[in-house]
């Protein structure tokens, strides 16, 4: 895999997929060919790259043009028919969906958290869910140096994270108008829906359970306590998380500032006096992890309350998918 790369992007239409195209042009990742796959619905139609239109293809003839990097965001049961296809070529593929995320032997990469154990000879990798990926680029440098005993999560998360069917119905709330279709089964404008994804064991959603696992997962702690709830906003630039940890320790909320103030990729706003705090409205369109309200948690001498927000296209999916096939890039070029 030298020099410049064929690359598909599967779901090249979806909200996803847009910001996947967008983002490997602003990284200049070297694309020789970049290949856009849609649903045989979309065929024909095309998408722009960089300032180039270029036609939407199948998924066959997409696999014939073996790509040696394929970026998947076009839901699980597609990624759990086509990816092996494409893994059997010997293209890599990253994967956006939740089908392979908590397979043993599949690698659920953030880049900044656990990028060092990615392998040569790993082809399928699994882009975690965008929720988790904030919530852990938080918590692994803390956790590299305090023991963190408990976490406790309240998500807020945007419209966007469900797609353009969500999108449309909180615009048509908005303007008073009665939605063609609804992604959810309340209204969202001017109100909040705790229920992201459907309900599972024990009365949690899919997306509760999802940061419980994958954080386990991704940061090497399988017995890591964290109790979730999500919940959907009227909002589009981004997921934020409203977070509890407890460590076994007494730890300084400046200390805990000052940690992440020196890890690639958060961007501190802790200035409540001036009114500096993450917001999604601030955070769309950007890749940082945004974090602030660090604070002491005066129910508990061993916790820390703060605030988390991040894009969740960008950061919490495209962002996160591109930065590891850059990861697979330096290895296959090592």
């Amino acid at each position: 895999m030298k020099g410049p790369v064929r690359v598909a992007v599967v779901g090249a239409t979806g909200m996803v997929g847009q910001e996947m195209r967008r983002i490997l042009y602003e990284r200049r990742l070297p694309v020789k060919t970049l290949i856009p796959v849609a649903s045989h619905k979309s065929v024909g139609g095309s998408v722009d790259f960089g300032g180039t239109s270029l036609q939407l293809i199948s998924m066959e003839d997409a696999l014939a043009l073996q790509p040696e990097i394929a970026l998947f965001s076009a839901g699980g049961e597609v990624s759990k028919e086509w990816a092996p296809k494409f893994v059997d070529q010997g293209c890599v593929v990253i994967d956006n969906s939740s089908a392979w995320r908590m397979e043993p032997h599949i690698p659920l990469i953030v880049p900044e958290v656990n990028g060092a154990g990615l392998q040569k000879t790993d082809l399928l990798i699994a882009n975690p869910n965008c929720s988790t990926i904030q919530l852990v680029m938080v918590l692994r440098p803390l956790a590299e140096k305090y023991r963190i005993k408990r976490v406790i999560v309240s998500t807020y998360q945007s419209v966007t994270g469900t797609g353009y069917r969500a999108v449309n119905q909180l615009m048509q709330e908005r303007r008073g108008e009665e939605p063609l279709e609804v992604a959810y089964p309340h209204p969202i404008d001017l109100n909040l829906i705790p229920h992201c994804d459907v309900f599972e064991e024990a009365d949690y959603t899919k997306e509760e359970l999802k940061l419980l696992r994958e954080s386990r997962k991704i940061l090497g702690l399988p017995d890591l306590a964290l109790s979730a709830t999500a919940v959907r906003v009227p909002v589009t630039g981004g997921h934020s998380e409203s977070v509890n940890i407890e460590f076994d320790q007494e730890v300084p909320p400046d200390e805990v500032r000052r940690i992440l103030q020196h890890t690639p990729g958060l961007m501190v706003q802790d200035n409540p006096q001036q009114n500096s705090y993450p917001m999604p409205r601030f955070a769309q369109g950007k890749d940082e992890v945004f974090v602030g309200r660090i604070r002491r948690d005066l129910s508990h001498p061993n916790a820390i309350n703060l605030f988390i927000v991040s894009d969740n296209l960008r950061k919490g999916a495209a962002t996160n998918a591109v930065q590891i096939a850059e990861l697979v890039l330096q290895l296959h070029n090592a």
